[in-house]
């Protein structure tokens, strides 16, 4: 069981912000009732497993739930998803992580080099092991997906993380509808779409010097949201949160967290107050008329049907 918001360490606390502030964030969620925490070895290539191996270890271990991902070049030898690289990276994620076991072990993307079979059975190992829970993947295709389940013998995914939003529809297609089918749940990344949906980005009016897009260590993948077309439609978005009393946010991450195939919604954060904000979006509901009125703010500017990259 996993907290409807959760946090993420991805563009953050692999090196965005420093030490002290990751240490805050992570203690002000944990001490707000965010239970699962999501982290991955590449995250700053081990520095935001070490980070959260340090402050996390303080806590008792059956208090949270903690997953961590494999797949991306941790050197120039060591990536993907064989084997040799699940058995080695796992025991190097435990090691930073300061633990004998993660919740969730999570497959970062499809590795197309590696048939699915050695994977399966290389992810099974390290559940019967002991050294994690369960385990799970992010951004695979329905395809994929069923070619994982397929493999006699295995243990079975429980999770998918996929990339959701407002503006970002993609897995409604073929992802939601096959995982529900297969008892896989979601707990879906960027619900903000890079700080976008928070309505911080104007268009035409360069980003705030403290912001995420402002920041050439972290916004390489924040440009898909930054057209003045997409900013502009965002801002519609404004008048239907005030109308409901929510921030900007909270009417975010509330619209994700209407889909019963979500278990929990990943946020950033590089501030305390920006978790305390996120987490008053649990269960508020939204009405139809608000969601007709948040498609018509967008219309024009929404992802449904080209195939997640990232």
């Amino acid at each position: 069981m996993v907290s409807e918001i959760s946090l993420g360490s991805w563009l953050t606390y692999s090196g965005g912000v420093d030490r002290d502030q990751t240490e805050a964030c992570t203690r002000a969620a944990y001490e707000l009732g965010i239970n699962f925490f999501d982290t991955a070895n590449v995250y700053g290539r081990g520095i935001s497993e070490t980070a959260w191996g340090e402050i996390l270890s303080t806590y008792p271990r059956d208090s949270y739930v903690l997953a961590t991902k494999v797949y991306f070049p941790m050197s120039d030898t060591d990536s993907g998803l064989s084997a040799v690289q699940i058995k080695k990276q796992i025991d190097n994620s435990l090691m930073r992580l300061k633990t004998d076991h993660v919740d969730l072990y999570q497959c970062h993307r499809f590795d197309v080099n590696v048939p699915v079979e050695e994977t399966m059975d290389a992810l099974s190992e390290v559940v019967r092991s002991g050294k994690a829970r369960y385990i799970g993947f992010s951004e695979w295709t329905a395809d994929q997906i069923e070619a994982g389940l397929r493999v006699a013998g295995t243990e079975k995914f429980v999770s998918s993380q996929p990339q959701y939003n407002m503006l970002w529809r993609v897995p409604e297609k073929s992802v939601f509808p096959y995982c529900a089918k297969n008892g896989i749940s979601q707990i879906v990344w960027s619900p903000l779409a890079q700080g976008v949906l928070t309505g911080k980005y104007k268009p035409g009016v360069k980003p705030p010097a403290d912001s995420r897009a402002a920041n050439p260590e972290i916004n390489n993948f924040i440009a898909r949201y930054m057209a003045d077309e997409t900013l502009e439609a965002v801002q519609k978005l404004e008048p239907i949160a005030k109308e409901v009393g929510l921030s900007m946010a909270q009417l975010a991450l509330a619209w994700d967290l209407r889909r019963s195939e979500l278990a929990s919604v990943i946020i950033g954060a590089s501030r305390p107050e920006q978790i305390r904000d996120n987490i008053a979006a649990t269960g508020i509901s939204l009405s139809s008329d608000v969601l007709k009125a948040i498609d018509t703010a967008l219309e024009g500017v929404i992802v449904y049907d080209v195939p997640a990259s990232l």
